[in-house]
């Protein structure tokens, strides 16, 4: 089969096509073979070598695949040859087949394609868990979501609105993708490339702040993101995008209440049921169109190192998926 390999850590141009034997299956486990693959900025981190785990080499990067299943242990009993299914992996996406543990696998429901399916993952889980998880919203709670036009953003935007959020505040680097924010509920949008968004968060705000803060760029964005929380209010770090180390004096934290909480999807995926509950409802507000996906880009799957360096360039709207 063919897959996508690195050999080292570096720039996209290290993502080789290679050819290597289709997986065999162990115990509990099924051989899907992939209709769809999600491309996320995780998987440049571990491209060059600094995901928040050890990434060993060689490494097929891709942890969002969809596909249908064509092969199965005799011990798995709740799929079968011919499901349509989606799993959250470690890695091993960006290939034409896979094997998967059964417990990682959810069905995809009739309404929803393949494409759809290995886009809501990774972002979807995250922004869903971003938000009830690990920020605790409640309803009526006011919530700014910063690169709203990204991947997690656009999901997340809706998905504050969906969980009842009072009123959201939507961040974007220009226009266009400003303009998108609002086309998905977002209720004030700022460009967060002025230098004074945070007051115009608190202006909007009558000058109370946010509930939750939802932010993965590091650097000044978070320092000023802590400015605009409320009594009590919650920022989420779920990246560092900026790749700045941030220093900050923990005393600010104390003057309104608030928290800063760190979201690393890993442990989601370890708590099966939290995991599958959350993508089974997010497969079920894509099948029933209450949430919209924005696939800015499918390509193909030799087109790997060209998906990163858009990535990795700002130069994607929404979410972009390979199909092997």
């Amino acid at each position: 089969m063919k897959a996508i390999q690195f050999h080292k850590y570096g720039k996209p141009e290290v993502l080789k096509v290679v050819d290597i034997p289709i997986p065999s299956i162990k115990k509990g486990h099924v051989l899907v073979q992939i209709k769809a693959a999600g491309v996320n900025f995780a998987d440049t981190a571990r491209r060059y070598g600094q995901y928040l785990e050890k990434t060993p080499l060689p490494y097929i990067p891709g942890a969002e695949v969809s596909g249908v299943i064509t092969e199965a242990s005799p011990d798995v009993t709740d799929f079968m040859v011919g499901d349509r299914v989606v799993a959250l992996t470690n890695h091993g996406g960006y290939a034409e087949y896979i094997s998967i543990h059964e417990s990682q696998l959810v069905p995809i429901p009739d309404q929803v394609d393949f494409n759809e399916a290995a886009a809501i993952l990774g972002q979807g889980v995250s922004a869903y868990h971003i938000l009830k998880t690990s920020g605790q919203m409640k309803q009526g709670e006011s919530v700014l979501v910063h690169a709203a036009a990204g991947g997690v953003g656009t999901l997340a935007v809706q998905l504050a609105k969906i969980m009842g959020a009072g009123k959201v505040i939507a961040t974007a680097s220009n226009f266009e993708k400003l303009e998108l924010a609002s086309s998905l509920g977002a209720d004030t949008v700022i460009n967060y490339t002025e230098e004074d968004w945070h007051k115009q968060v608190l202006s909007n705000t009558d000058g109370k702040g946010v509930d939750i803060v939802l932010e993965m760029v590091g650097g000044d964005i978070f320092k000023n993101s802590l400015k605009c929380l409320s009594i009590n209010g919650r920022l989420v770090i779920y990246g560092r995008a900026g790749g700045q180390v941030t220093e900050f004096d923990p005393a600010i934290l104390m003057q309104r209440n608030v928290s800063v909480v760190g979201f690393w999807l890993v442990h989601i995926l370890k708590e099966t049921k939290l995991y599958k509950e959350s993508v089974k409802e997010l497969l079920s507000y894509i099948g029933q169109r209450k949430l919209k996906l924005i696939i800015g880009k499918t390509m193909q799957l030799e087109d790997a190192e060209k998906a990163h360096q858009l990535i990795e360039g700002r130069k994607t709207i929404g979410k972009l998926v390979l199909n092997p």
